[in-house]
């Protein structure tokens, strides 16, 4: 049995999906409280943290006497783009390559299941690969996917392909969310990489939803000297 993603959560994934297709513009009033909690079933509260929410990440605005409108596009600071690596790699002219070193279905313990929003136990997929550009290691990605946002997932070649690849054509973004934070990479994936295990490196998690679905939480790990991260600002 399967837990759909919590009621705000939900909320929010209508609102953005709204906004980022362009059906809501900038200055467009966003339903009420009492209409949305009419359309969800929810609490006053669980809209009003949704929209709490939303107003921290800069998608709307909320103005007293005004109620809720979609953000100005001045509003709406810095993001993180999600991108494939392969492309990354290839339009700097450079060779992308992946060494695949785990395709499996598994079940999930209980803390990956509230991540992605199932029951523990609940069937995930679950790879692994280490990304290299003109043969040189520069990802080591450990990603679990959620089997409802995309079924087809292990049906990918994956030397060919990439996760990444697979769930921005088959499972569209509508919400993310990251930590970015220096680590060491422990014996394995310091050797997958090709460095000491005594080497700096970044290490990006990374949730990300599709619909009314979580589509997939994955540990990126970079090596400090081969990766630098670089964020864009729009004023």
């Amino acid at each position: 049995m399967v837990v759909q993603l919590f009621a705000y959560e939900q909320v929010k994934a209508f609102i953005k999906t709204r906004i980022t297709s362009g059906v809501w513009k900038p200055g467009d009033a966003v339903p009420s409280e009492t209409a949305l909690m009419a359309q969800f079933g929810i609490s006053r509260m669980t809209v009003n943290r949704a929209l709490r929410e939303l107003v921290t990440e800069g998608m709307v605005t909320r103005i007293q006497g005004s109620g809720t409108r979609v953000a100005e596009l001045h509003r709406i600071s810095s993001r993180l783009t999600i991108r494939d690596i392969k492309d990354e790699v290839e339009e700097r002219g450079h060779l992308h390559a992946s060494r695949v070193l785990l395709v499996a279905t598994e079940k999930a313990t209980l803390p990956l299941a509230k991540m992605l929003g199932l029951r523990s136990g609940s069937k995930v997929f679950h790879t692994i690969l280490v990304h290299l550009e003109n043969g040189i290691p520069i990802q080591h990605e450990d990603r679990y996917v959620n089997p409802l946002a995309a079924p087809d997932f292990l049906q990918t070649d994956f030397n060919r392909s990439t996760p990444a690849h697979h769930l921005l054509t088959r499972a569209p973004l509508t919400d993310a969310s990251y930590q970015i934070e220096a680590c060491l990479p422990g014996k394995e994936i310091a050797r997958q990489l090709h460095i000491k295990a005594s080497e700096a490196c970044l290490a990006i998690t990374r949730r990300t939803v599709s619909g009314a679905h979580v589509a997939s939480l994955a540990r990126l790990v970079y090596p400090g000297t081969r990766y630098s991260f670089a964020g864009q600002f729009q004023a």
